[in-house]
């Protein structure tokens, strides 16, 4: 057999599909091959790695050569159906991981379905843990279900009695399917030992019944919203990237390339508390739906465990990120092989902005209980002693006195000062004061506009963020000066960069940032420009691939998705402009 990178070719990435429940996720690629899954958790080793390079998948496809390739998410779930169409048939291989879950249980549900005519499929499962160093051992089929180990890991899979198994490839096997004709496979990965478990644990209909009810649960009604299908389409994404302990991971994948052959890849399966912040305040923008309250509880309880020593960044279920590693693998074309990310160590000030900004949000949603006004305090100590501090900010660059992150602070500290008052409120509204003056007297300039930092007048993106919260209020005249400043300076064919790299072209030195696009709409919006909002919000969601998700950029010229894929903030801040943007009766045009 062909090793598996052969088997399975890596397609751009605007191609893939995702499938999430959560605790982990998996891509899908146009041949009906999941080629990327971590189990039990998010951060675990891979054990279908073949995105980046390494061995392992689950291929379900057509054995005749088919001509046209779809697929579609059944709509407010992330529930994916592929579809192929052969000059005889019509074929269909229905996805999810199922619903609800457990941390150290994944359920992956695979339903075929030929729509027209008669099809044969082709099954082949080929686990390997660890990104794919290790094989699945002691294989047996205990009636209908196939059983193997490896490690803690336990394998059972129902569905595929008929198929072998084979040392090097895994299990093999085909179907043919008629007309209308179904076939299950299910596939269950668990650290729990599930072989007393019967069959009916396994059982095809009342999983799938589930799924689909747990999604109609978790995905609100909006209706009302501008973009109502992309919007419910971002509720999905950010539900499946949220564990139930809270966190939600900044991306599914790691070492996707944000620009070839750089060597800025980043492993983004944990959750950065920045990015829970961002999706909590799209959240509570439409209503205090659940995922506010898990990223209320999350961002909570790691600033009351770590206090002014709070991480950027954490395990989904709040343990520490592990350190940057290696492994041997080639990567995905223009990545790297990188796993654990070294900006968990970093002090990001605007992190204390965005936590105080989502405790005030909880406070005016009625959430507000006593650990989360005991984490306001805390925050507040933070800010009080680190403010002056340099410190590496939204893009997690080099420490400097980056005017946005002391912008967020103070943004915050105001949120909170309207909704808590008392002593705690006035010493956020008196903090708030000192932050913002000395903020201004450094990074002001004399014409009105916002500096980048204290110490680099440029053009930068991530300004449009308190900009768009209300930091400095709308009828400042700074607003209207920057926002037109970084407009005319990282603006290009409709989307916006992050900053200027001296002597290199926008879009050379990477693509546009599709968070910044959707913050320029809010921003444009927040300063009474509808319609301009409008435009600067249906040119950035254009940026989506074909199964509607989002990578950190977009290359313009290529049309093509760069970084980790689905980039949870992008869809978080797409949620938050379709609330926004709603006309003002309340609803969508």
């Amino acid at each position: 057999m062909p090793e598996d990178k052969d088997i399975c070719p890596p397609w751009v990435l605007r191609e893939y599909a995702l499938l999430a429940d959560g605790e982990r996720g998996a891509l899908v690629d146009p041949h009906g091959r999941i080629v990327w899954m971590c189990a039990p958790r998010w951060h675990s080793d891979a054990v279908f790695s073949s995105l980046i390079g390494g061995n392992g998948y689950f291929a379900v496809e057509p054995v005749e050569r088919w001509r046209v390739w779809g697929g579609y998410y059944e709509d407010g779930s992330l529930i994916r159906v592929s579809r192929w169409v052969s000059a005889d048939s019509v074929i269909e291989c229905r996805d999810a991981l199922a619903l609800p879950t457990s941390a150290d249980r994944l359920v992956l549900l695979r339903r075929m379905r030929v729509e027209q005519g008669r099809a044969r499929l082709r099954l082949a499962l080929d686990p390997r843990p660890g990104f794919g160093t290790e094989r699945m051992r002691e294989p047996r089929l205990d009636g209908r279900t196939w059983a193997a180990r490896a490690g803690d890991l336990r394998l059972r899979l129902l569905g595929a009695h008929r198929a072998s198994w084979d040392p090097e490839s895994g299990l093999r096997g085909e179907f043919r399917l008629s007309e209308g004709e179904e076939h299950d496979l299910v596939l269950e990965l668990a650290t729990t030992d599930t072989t007393a478990d019967t069959e009916g644990a396994l059982d095809p209909g009342e999983l799938w019944r589930r799924t689909e009810e747990e999604w109609r649960r978790a995905i609100p009604d909006c209706s009302a919203l501008v973009a109502p299908r992309d919007a419910r389409h971002a509720y999905a994404v950010l539900r499946g990237l949220t564990s139930a302990a809270g966190g939600m991971v900044a991306a599914a994948t790691t070492s996707l390339p944000e620009r070839a052959n750089t060597g800025r890849n980043y492993d983004y399966r944990f959750a950065w508390l920045r990015d829970q912040c961002y999706a909590g305040l799209a959240v509570a923008a439409h209503g205090p739906h659940p995922l506010f309250d898990g990223a209320v509880r999350f961002t909570t309880e790691r600033v009351l465990a770590d206090g002014d020593g709070v991480h950027p960044a954490y395990t989904v279920d709040g343990h520490r990120v592990p350190r940057e590693r290696r492994l041997p693998l080639p990567g995905y074309p223009g990545g790297s092989d990188r796993v654990g990310n070294q900006a968990a160590t970093q002090f990001q000030l605007d992190t204390f902005g965005e936590a105080l900004q989502l405790f005030a949000a909880a406070a005016r949603l009625d959430r507000l209980d006593r650990d989360t006004e005991r984490a306001v305090e805390v925050a507040l100590d933070a800010v009080q002693a680190h403010w002056k501090r340099p410190d590496a900010s939204l893009w997690e660059l080099e420490d400097r006195w980056w005017t946005h992150s002391r912008l967020s602070v103070v943004c915050g500290l105001r949120r909170i000062a309207e909704v808590m008052p008392g002593p705690v409120g006035r010493r956020c509204a008196e903090t708030a004061d000192v932050v913002y003056a000395e903020t201004r007297r450094r990074c002001l300039r004399p014409d009105g506009r916002w500096s980048r930092a204290a110490d680099d007048d440029g053009p930068e993106a991530a300004l449009l963020l308190p900009l768009a919260r209300g930091c400095p209020p709308a009828d400042d005249p700074s607003n209207a000066i920057t926002r037109a400043f970084v407009e005319e300076g990282l603006a290009e064919d409709g989307y916006l960069y992050r900053f200027d790299h001296p002597g290199i072209p926008l879009g050379e030195a990477e693509g546009a940032f599709l968070l910044c696009g959707f913050t320029m709409a809010l921003a444009t919006h927040h300063l009474g420009d509808r319609d301009g909002a409008l435009r600067w919000f249906e040119r950035t969601r254009a940026a989506c691939g074909p199964s509607g998700l989002f990578a950190e950029e977009y290359d313009v010229r290529q049309r093509q998705l760069r970084g980790n894929l689905p980039q949870a903030f992008v869809h978080a801040l797409l949620l938050e402009c379709a609330v926004r943007l709603k006309d003002a009766s309340g609803t969508a045009r």
